[in-house]
């Protein structure tokens, strides 16, 4: 009998070892651990002893042992291919405002290793958001717009920043184990750039591991295209966290969005995410595909100190926003400290056909000022009623930050997975 119980004893602890988090971010461990970054601006990075500038025209590698500075607007063009190697450090100029373009048909090939990550970050020695350009990646996969095209200027060369096509299993290579620190520069009179823009990026591209930290844009912005990631984090952006737009098809899994109370560079507030099928109605083609994101266990966590008197004072907006004629469908994941969690268009009418475009599943709410509301409207019955139906199996609590995650006060590796028992010891009430 004593063996029987030891050996119970045993199973039991090897279960509990093994056991993972079935909502927000997951895995046995904490994948953030080697390859993130979370005070970039505490890093010496050194000096950069070669310069990037102007086209890359011809297949090109980038080595380890160089130092790199991007100096003003660097196109990928002629469909060449820019191989980066695990370990590559690539400088953004200020003074230039260095920004990397890959053109419609080139590639980039930044796949780093978790023990090795490539960075792109700034050469200031006082790190801000949007210091450099960002990285802007530009496919041939179907966009919404009139004509399948589209142009991602700013302060670019028109001729060389087209995007969209028909192509939905386009390849624009690989982003794997990259950091973006500090892009997003503010172009005067028009917009920001984004750490990460892809535009017409099609489903063979590789965008996995990936993290965006002080962008003075939005992190990740998705302009079209048909679009597979994975373990993507935003940290601490300007602007949203992840931009949906122009019909793009994404499906999201396993990331991260950490937003702080105090930065947000708009008068609306900034998001974790904004879902949206177009920028301009009349450049919009209903007959084609509407957004649709597919986003399973997400994690997004504002991590003020003190999320109560922060919602109080206005500095907090919701976490997710969803346009009209746009598709979200969201499942297993948590929404922790946001005012409401959930903000749904005014022009979205509530009905079934369009609740249903709307899924939230075995969804985490907690410590929100509310969970799902219609823009301007403060009653919120129907939604709650909707929502709160025992058939979504979604979850509500008002526990701190530090109660629901394993230990985001780490500042060196932080773990944003969801406590284990978390959602069982939780009350259904809302």
């Amino acid at each position: 009998m004593k063996k029987i119980t030891q050996l119970i004893c045993v199973l039991l602890t090897v279960a509990s070892m093994n056991a993972q988090q079935e909502k927000g971010i997951m895995g046995y461990n904490n994948w953030l651990n080697n390859w993130t970054e979370f005070k970039p601006n505490k890093v010496e990075y050194g000096e950069a002893n070669q310069i990037l500038a102007g086209n890359i025209s011809v297949n090109t590698k980038l080595l380890k042992r160089n130092v790199y500075v991007l100096q003003g607007n660097v196109y990928v063009t002629n469909n060449a291919v820019l191989t980066i190697e695990p370990g590559t450090l690539i400088i953004g100029d200020f003074e230039t405002k260095g920004t990397l373009v890959v053109t419609k048909g080139a590639q980039i090939i930044a796949d780093g290793l978790e023990t090795d990550p490539i960075v792109f970050t700034s050469n200031r020695s006082q790190k801000k958001a949007g210091d450099w350009g960002g990285i802007v990646l530009l496919g041939d996969a179907p966009i919404n717009k009139f004509g399948n095209v589209g142009s991602y200027n700013l302060d670019l060369d028109p001729t060389l920043t087209t995007y969209g096509g028909d192509n939905v299993a386009g390849n624009s290579g690989i982003l794997r184990y990259v950091r973006i620190e500090f892009a997003g520069k503010k172009v005067k009179g028009v917009d920001s750039f984004n750490g990460l823009t892809a535009a017409g990026v099609g489903s063979k591209t590789i965008l996995d591991n990936v993290m965006v930290s002080y962008s003075g844009g939005d992190s990740f912005a998705f302009f079209g295209g048909d679009v597979n990631a994975s373990k993507l984090v935003s940290y601490k952006s300007i602007n949203d966290d992840f931009k949906f737009t122009q019909g793009v098809q994404c499906r999201l899994f396993n990331t991260l969005a950490v937003r702080s109370s105090y930065l947000s560079s708009n008068k609306d507030g900034s998001r974790c995410f904004e879902v949206k099928s177009f920028e301009k109605k009349n450049e919009t083609d209903f007959t084609k595909k509407q957004t649709l994101v597919a986003a399973t266990n997400i994690t997004m966590l504002n991590d003020s100190e003190n999320i109560k008197a922060d919602i109080q004072a206005g500095l907090v907006k919701e976490a997710v926003y969803v346009a009209e004629s746009a598709s979200l469908e969201m499942k297993r994941s948590v929404i922790s400290g946001f005012n409401p969690a959930v903000l749904l268009d005014s022009k979205i009418e509530i009905n079934d056909a369009n609740l249903k475009k709307i899924k939230f599943e075995e969804m985490f709410f907690n410590l929100c000022n509310g969970n799902i509301f219609t823009e301007y409207n403060s009653n919120n019955e129907d939604l709650e009623s909707w929502y709160g139906n025992s058939v979504f199996f979604n979850v509500y609590s008002q526990s701190t930050n530090k109660e629901t995650f394993i230990d985001i006060a780490n500042p060196k590796k932080p773990d944003y997975r969801l406590q284990l028992g978390k959602i069982t010891a939780s009350s259904g009430n809302r």
